[in-house]
């Protein structure tokens, strides 16, 4: 078994420890070089020696000159080739270090070459990207403007807003881009009544705003939201012709109370045609099946709103396709038509 120490017992029975040999260092540079002089100068010796000895016992005569003269041009000669071959060794080292250095700055440059072509490529698709959305912007109906400007500002949150506000923004240009991205699918929705849907569309009516009112609404009449809406329904009807047209929807005459009477008159004097509709009053042609509350706006887009099982509303619908729109505006019509008719 090996390890970094080795012990012997002695005769008390105690265990010394004797320290392992320290690994051999490594020679520093100095060191190499008169290593490698050294073994130049005893082989150029050699070499010199040898040929003394070699012209020594070749040659008879006896001309030392002749022979320290050869023996000298040997070693020397020796020594030369010596040199030549470390030369030619570190030549080769030089050639092989320099072409790897070239091969890897070569591979390094092929590597940058490909990620700042991705980068430019990257950068010219999303400027095509923009170019092309901003474009589409442009041909289409809708106001560039405010594209540009929500753009604008969101750029301004983001360099200048704290970690909350930026979050916030995040989150509210999410749920508009989901909103645009129902929109163009032809339906959105959301949970609970959304009010602020309600006078948005109603600012932007043009032409008509039919409407039918439920008992699951009848608590809204009375709250904050119901004043704006009636007063931008007021302002529809003044400002840009808007004719609305609203249904009080009720089962049974016994539903027909005296504040219900009071709700309808007060909103004619917006100048809204309020009338109730009582459907067990109706012609059976006219009789429907419960409907939830529902708008139609310029007869193009359904605002509707559906309840849940307290009856309050739970979600509201924006639905825009023709075939849903064209069946809420014709139980409207029959149902308005009916209630002139009784």
């Amino acid at each position: 078994m090996s390890g970094a120490t080795t012990g012997t017992t002695g005769t008390t029975g105690d265990v010394r420890t004797v320290p392992a040999p320290a690994p051999p260092q490594p020679r520093p540079n100095g060191q190499l070089r008169i290593s490698k002089l050294f073994r130049k100068t005893l082989v150029s010796a050699l070499v010199a020696g040898g040929s003394l000895l070699l012209t020594s016992v070749l040659n008879e005569d006896d001309n030392d000159l002749w022979q320290w003269t050869v023996s000298i041009v040997l070693g020397c000669a020796a020594l030369i080739v010596q040199y030549l071959i470390e030369f030619s060794e570190r030549l080769e080292d030089m050639e092989a270090g320099q072409k790897r250095r070239i091969r890897e700055m070569r591979d390094s440059l092929t590597t940058h070459h490909l990620e700042m072509r991705q980068a430019v490529d990257e950068s010219f698709a999303k400027i095509n990207a923009a170019t092309e959305l901003f474009s589409k912007v442009d041909r289409s109906v809708l106001r560039s403007d405010g594209v540009t400007r929500l753009a604008q500002k969101y750029t301004q949150v983001g360099e200048h807003g704290s970690a909350i506000v930026k979050t916030f923004a995040q989150e509210e240009l999410a749920r508009l881009a989901q909103l645009m991205e129902s929109l163009s699918n032809g339906s959105a929705d959301c949970a609970g009544e959304n009010h602020e849907w309600l006078m948005d569309l109603t600012t932007c009516a043009k032409r008509t705003l039919y409407a039918t009112s439920t008992t699951i609404d009848r608590d809204f009449w009375t709250s904050e939201p119901a004043k704006r809406y009636l007063a931008v329904q007021a302002d529809a009807i003044k400002n840009r012709g808007v004719e609305i047209r609203r249904l009080f929807l009720v089962e049974t005459l016994d539903e027909v109370t005296p504040s219900l009477e009071l709700l309808c008159e007060r909103q004619r004097t917006f100048g809204i045609d309020a009338r109730i509709a009582v459907q067990s009053e109706l012609q059976p042609n006219a009789q429907v099946t419960p409907l939830n509350d529902f708008i139609i706006f310029d007869g193009e887009l359904c605002y509707e709103t559906e309840p849940d099982v307290r009856v309050v509303p739970a979600k509201t619908t924006l639905k825009m396709t023709r075939e849903h729109v064209q069946e809420r505006i014709n139980r409207f019509t029959v149902l308005w038509e009916a209630t002139a008719a009784g």
